[in-house]
């Protein structure tokens, strides 16, 4: 067995991913692509924004011989669906110089990574932007295309090209893996940058973060229902719920260690309301 550090942290699902050999067969795997990189790009945003949200893509890369955009995102969000189809159009959206023209001349594919896990419970899920005829006949217009990976709910009917990943980044879990059940040498060469004696002092405490933050957003949730559910008695549950949402906000704003982005977040408030309580 190999002692290794969880991908369900962003500084470690980084770490491996961001190697392009690994990127490179991760992707061939899921899309049947081959990639021709010499880099991926992390944290990767526009400059300047697209539109008025300035998003960061986890691993970003870009095979300009074959003009192909490729990224992977590993984040578990409530709002995961939306998130990341906002980031996808980001990438399309970059591309459209003038009005004149709205071809992508690049092919843009996101890959999302749920490593927490997905209230449907679904292994895949797609969202393919090629235009269908009523008989559900693809037009081959439209390559463009979103890809919903699950680990933990991976199963017999999961492709094996998929399967060997998605039960990998599911071993990775507990932080021990048994590197001699696998023979792709990539997934072997993820294992290798995720081992525990390879983990930096900075990334542990990356870690420890992401960590703290995860207990924080589900403290926090909680906190808000139990506030929602006894003013509701009053007030319905809808408000009583955003009440214990904003009391929650205010608390955070108090101890002064997060930003408001970082509450708006935690709390589900809108960035703006949360502004509006720190006056």
């Amino acid at each position: 067995m190999k002692q290794v550090a969880s991908l369900r942290y962003g500084v470690i699902f980084k770490k491996a991913f961001s190697d392009p050999e690994i990127f490179k067969a991760f992707v061939r795997d899921f899309l049947g692509i081959e990639l021709e990189i010499e880099r991926v790009e992390t944290e990767k945003s526009f400059d300047p924004p697209v539109g008025r949200v300035a998003s960061r893509f986890d691993l970003y890369a870009e095979d300009k011989k074959n003009r192909i955009i490729v990224d992977i995102q590993h984040e578990r969000h409530e709002d995961h669906y939306d998130r990341f189809l906002h980031y996808h159009c980001e990438a399309l959206l970059e591309q459209v110089a003038s009005s004149i023209s709205y071809r992508h001349n690049v092919k843009v594919f996101t890959l999302v990574v749920l490593t927490s896990g997905d209230r449907h419970k679904k292994d895949i899920s797609v969202i393919d932007f090629d235009p269908k005829d009523l008989k559900g006949e693809a037009l081959g217009e439209v390559p463009h295309k979103i890809i919903y990976i699950c680990p933990k709910y991976a199963n017999e009917e999961t492709p094996a090209s998929y399967r060997k990943w998605m039960r990998a980044v599911e071993d990775s879990m507990d932080g021990l893996v048994e590197e001699s059940e696998y023979s792709d040498p990539q997934i072997r060469r993820v294992f290798q940058h995720i081992e525990k004696d390879s983990i930096s002092p900075y990334e542990r405490a990356k870690m420890f973060d992401e960590y703290n933050m995860e207990e924080l957003k589900r403290t926090t949730k909680e906190e808000g229902w139990r506030e929602g559910r006894e003013k509701g008695k009053e007030e319905g549950i809808k408000e009583g719920i955003e009440k214990g949402r904003e009391e929650a906000a205010r608390n955070l704003l108090l101890t002064g260690k997060l930003t408001v982005e970082q509450i708006a977040e935690v709390t589900g408030l809108s960035l703006e309301r949360v502004k509006e309580l720190s006056i």
